[in-house]
């Protein structure tokens, strides 16, 4: 008998648009069963081939099936420690989910929805794994405490390795932490799942930044580590370079969203740091962290906020999720537009100018080209939100001048590793800005790498 995909339920739209409450609110014991009765356990699961980190995907939707939610989760924990965070902001369909053969003829299994149930379970119930791990006294230090560096930290730990995270942040989780919303991932959610690794013997270290608080050299050098990974992510946000794009109102999505996520500015005055938006914000991109920054105007009180993109709807590039909710809390799509110049008033931003696009022929990436047409509209706004891209921040090449990156600042790296000898890395600092999951793979095949590097070089 066809069985539907479960729906996940969520929060009315006009009352979640005005609170950072959890939008989605997770299934229960019921629904997840009825979800995981879909699965057809096949022979060849193509859904474990897709995901970044192999998690049996087949072998703990059975459990859920069987209702042993433990065994479930011990399935999962096995490649990922980390399931209540994936199970949210994983783009699962374009991986597991993607790859599931009950959606050629219907929709597939709710591979992220149950990912998040079992680790949702997890974290109620207080579910612990004791690991047996035999020290081998040698160390290894990460840079970063985002998904690549927890999930290399993890792996390394498992082999016997004494592992430190230094992170230059004051909270612990990188973009997981600063980047995505309360309303997607629950900072509570966060900290309890990094807290794993810490319950492991992980050693985390904040307030330190590699580069000018202490050098790769001396990591190596003086702090004797025998490998180093970089999982340092991509921080630094990518300019329009337009007129005007110095005015005040004007941010960037990774300092908007920080100021929001890591500083508190949407429990002002409760938190001494506020962010200004004013009633008509732009916000310029059409990626995930573009939803986020315009689903996160809207709760800050913003009447009217519109996202400006160059292509049309069936461009943009961020999930069809994050889309629908943005539609659904009243998020405008001003499509076919790109910003031009900024006009400003006492050093206030008051327009945005867009040239009126058309589409071309299809470029690179598979989409349509937009083309200019020399017409142009003029928006009123009190501020707006630039979320165009983000790549490596440069504070560690600049004081390590043997490390080679590429014009993008991406590190470069053959098997993870880097132009200098024992030091590895892997995630967003190599590829730009992905997702977690794919830096968590990252993270874990590092970790491999550097492993075989140490136990070749031991003196």
């Amino acid at each position: 008998m066809k069985i539907d995909r479960v729906k996940m339920p969520v929060q009315e739209p006009n009352i979640r648009n005005c609170n950072f409450n959890e939008v989605a609110l997770g299934l229960d014991l019921q629904l997840a069963k009825i979800e995981a009765s879909r699965c057809l356990d096949c022979k060849n699961p193509r859904c474990v081939k897709e995901c970044p980190v192999n998690i049996d995907i087949p072998a703990f939707i059975k459990s859920i099936k069987e209702e042993n939610i433990e065994e479930a989760y011990f399935t999962i924990y096995k490649s990922n420690i980390l399931p209540s965070i994936c199970g949210r902001v994983c783009p699962q369909e374009k991986q597991c989910e993607g790859a599931c053969i009950l959606g050629i003829k219907s929709e597939p299994v709710s591979i992220g929805a149950l990912e998040r149930f079992v680790g949702d379970y997890a974290i109620t119930n207080n579910l612990k794994i004791e690991e047996c791990i035999i020290e081998n006294n040698i160390k290894v230090a990460i840079v970063g405490s985002g998904p690549a560096g927890i999930a290399c930290a993890v792996s390394l730990r498992r082999l016997g390795y004494t592992v430190d995270i230094y992170e230059a942040l004051h909270e612990f989780g990188g973009v997981l932490q600063y980047g995505i919303p309360e309303f997607r991932l629950p900072k509570s959610i966060v900290s309890t799942e990094i807290n794993k690794a810490k319950t492991m013997g992980v050693n985390f270290f904040k307030n330190i930044i590699i580069g000018k608080s202490i050098t790769i050299n001396q990591l190596l050098n003086e702090y004797n580590y025998k490998s180093i990974f970089l999982g340092n992510g991509a921080g630094l946000p990518k300019s329009l370079g337009l007129k005007g794009e110095n005015l005040t109102g004007i941010y960037f999505a990774n300092e908007f969203l920080t100021r929001v996520n890591l500083m508190k500015a949407n429990q002002f005055p409760e938190a001494p740091t506020p962010v200004r938006i004013g009633q008509n914000v732009a916000i310029v991109g059409g990626g995930n962290v573009a939803m986020d920054a315009a689903r996160t105007a809207k709760r800050l009180g913003a009447k009217n906020v519109f996202v400006l993109y160059r292509r049309d709807m069936n461009a943009l590039p961020a999930r069809l999720e994050e889309v629908h909710h943005a539609i659904e809390e009243e998020i405008d799509f001003r499509l076919l537009l790109n910003p031009v110049e900024f006009i400003g008033e006492n050093y206030q931003v008051k327009q945005v100018k867009c040239e009126i696009m058309e589409l071309g022929e299809k470029d690179a990436s598979g989409r349509r080209r937009p083309m200019p047409t020399n017409k142009f509209k003029t928006f009123d706004i009190d501020s707006c939100v630039i979320s165009i891209g983000q790549s490596p921040n440069p504070i560690i090449k600049k004081a390590t001048p043997n490390l080679e990156v590429d014009n993008r600042g991406r590190v470069i790296v053959n098997d993870y590793q880097t132009s200098i000898p024992g030091v590895f890395a892997g995630g967003d600092v190599v590829t730009g800005a992905a997702t977690v999951i794919l830096a968590m793979g990252a993270g874990k095949d590092a970790a491999i790498q550097m492993d075989k590097y140490i136990q070749t070089n031991k003196d």
